[in-house]
């Protein structure tokens, strides 16, 4: 069901100038900046724009954000009653599309305008707990749903499909490969999944270490897919040429790697939940590398970037952060 809100009903444009905390990292190169954002918000993912700025899920504020760089100040976007949005990612049409889960529904938001349009699921497919969304190159949008689903909604039609997950429920980040390819991780069902982008049907990959909680998963330019291990503390590979898979335990002991992202360089991130760092992997060298984040217990559920730059929602502290290389 397709549902269009006014620009005029749907925008909050107040613009919030604040602070931005900056803190040099470590010989890496990097240099870590924070950004606050509204208090409560609860910033859980961002998605940088094409124009510079970086957009951002406000879950507690039931509203999609955009943070300036430059300036340091925000606005919001109010998507209605009940809306809890989880992930956002940037579509092939410019726009940020979200994945909400207390709207139970897709939204995109056009920049420009600040309309809201909603994609709701389904009858019968309420509760479905969405969280991340990425879009295939044919320009279809796949999502998850942590309950026990992931779907596709073709924004050219309307028409949205939902599947019932292997295992029930944990689907939880979704990602693209350089060929198409789209997979998905099971939290709960700790398996990632490559999805037929035809028929929808999924075929299960499990990683070597059993009940190792994959969480987010990220592609890099050679079609490997990178796994983070909650439960375990580890980092996860996988190789569609070889169909094999590896593992590396991350230097801290205590670690829980919650989000994967790979740069442009084919450096591998991770963000380090129990250490309150983001960890930095060369995968030539097998090397890891801690960058401390500069507030404590900042909770940080998911990175995205661009060249040269690797932003954070720092859930607990009502910031965004970004690394960037000198």
């Amino acid at each position: 069901m397709k549902g269009t809100i006014a620009a005029a009903a749907a925008a909050i444009a107040t613009a919030l100038a604040w602070g931005a905390n900056l803190q040099a990292a470590s010989s890496a190169g990097y240099v870590l900046q924070e950004f606050p954002v509204p208090p409560r918000s609860h910033p859980h993912d961002v998605a940088p724009a094409p124009d510079g700025g970086v957009w951002y899920t406000a879950q507690v504020g039931a509203a999609l954000g955009y943070l300036d760089p430059a300036t340091g100040r925000t606005r919001e976007i109010k998507l209605g009653a009940g809306s809890a949005p989880h992930g956002v990612v940037v579509g092939p049409d410019g726009a940020p599309w979200i994945t909400d889960g207390g709207l139970n529904a897709i939204v995109r938001v056009d920049p420009k305008t600040n309309s809201v349009t909603r994609f709701s699921l389904p009858r019968g497919r309420e509760g479905a707990n969405l969280n991340t969304a990425t879009f295939d190159h044919r320009g279809v949008l796949w999502f998850t749903g942590q309950s026990g689903v992931y779907g596709r909604l073709d924004p050219s039609t309307g028409k949205l499909d939902v599947f019932d997950a292997p295992r029930g429920r944990g689907p939880y980040g979704i990602c693209t490969a350089p060929d198409g390819s789209v997979y998905f991780a099971s939290l709960a069902g700790s398996f990632v999944a490559r999805l037929d982008t035809t028929s929808g049907g999924a075929t299960l990959l499990d990683p070597p270490t059993a009940h190792q909680g994959a969480r987010r998963v990220w592609a890099d330019s050679k079609g490997r897919i990178w796994v983070s291990e909650w439960n375990v503390g580890q980092l996860g590979v996988y190789d569609p040429a070889s169909s094999r898979w590896h593992e590396w335990r991350l230097p801290s002991g205590d670690a829980q790697p919650y989000a994967v992202y790979v740069d442009d360089q084919n450096i591998i991130w991770l963000s380090d939940f129990a250490g309150n760092a983001l960890v930095r992997f060369d995968p030539a060298l097998e090397t890891f590398e801690r960058f401390p984040l500069p507030t404590p217990q900042a909770a940080v559920r998911q990175l995205l970037g661009r060249p040269g730059e690797v932003w954070g929602a720092e859930s607990g502290t009502d910031k965004l952060v970004v690394a960037r290389r000198r």
